[in-house]
């Protein structure tokens, strides 16, 4: 009975968390004058790490996290994109073992399941993509910033984390590649998708 008991307060402490961590991100996009969607369906549930832009559409991984009803109002929201959803097991989310490494480039990890997921996701779409296969799944969770600057920029896992697929991320010549380490992170489920969120300056 103990062991429920601290199941239940420690569902309770991560649901305030979350809350926490949606208010404080909606007061940030509100004081940048951003237009904001909120679900009000109590039932559904929709996390970015499961939400995947190519650019072309979304893909919206079904997960622990993320409910069909959050999928079909990410899909009412964006009505001029198609969305297809994909189911998620045994990773966090989508995006544990799937990211936009550029523009049409998919990073994915190698895994059976991330493998599997990929498959999926080309026999859904009218779209063709490039895809960079990593050895380590954990790998393919990079972050993609097209800059004024330097163009192509990557930030992916470094090679002290995963040597290998830090090598593969080489192969990428035209890119400015920026290794980060994110192991302690990676203890409680942050990957750099996770601690990121992108602004375009121009928008």
């Amino acid at each position: 009975m103990s062991r429920l008991w601290r199941n239940v307060e420690e569902v309770h402490q991560d649901a305030a968390w979350i809350r926490e961590q949606v208010e404080s991100t909606k007061k940030v996009l509100t004081q940048l004058g951003l237009n904001i969607v909120e679900m009000v369906d109590e039932t559904a549930t929709l996390d970015g790490g499961d939400i995947l832009f190519t650019g072309k559409e979304f893909f919206v991984g079904l997960s622990n996290r993320t409910n069909q009803r959050g999928a079909e109002i990410l899909a009412d929201v964006f009505k001029d994109y198609a969305v297809s959803k994909v189911s998620v097991k045994g990773a966090l989310h989508l995006k544990s073992f799937c990211t936009m490494a550029g523009p049409g480039l998919i990073a994915i990890g190698s895994s059976n399941q991330a493998q599997k997921v990929l498959t999926n996701m080309q026999e859904m779409s009218e779209h063709r993509y490039d895809k960079l296969t990593l050895p380590d799944d954990e790998a393919a969770n990079c972050v993609y910033l097209n800059t004024p600057e330097h163009g192509h920029v990557l930030l992916h896992r470094s090679a002290e984390e995963h040597p290998e697929s830090a090598k593969v991320f080489e192969k990428l010549k035209d890119y400015l590649l920026i290794p980060v380490a994110n192991s302690e992170l990676a203890k409680v489920d942050g990957g750099l998708t996770c601690c990121s969120i992108l602004f375009n300056k121009g928008a």
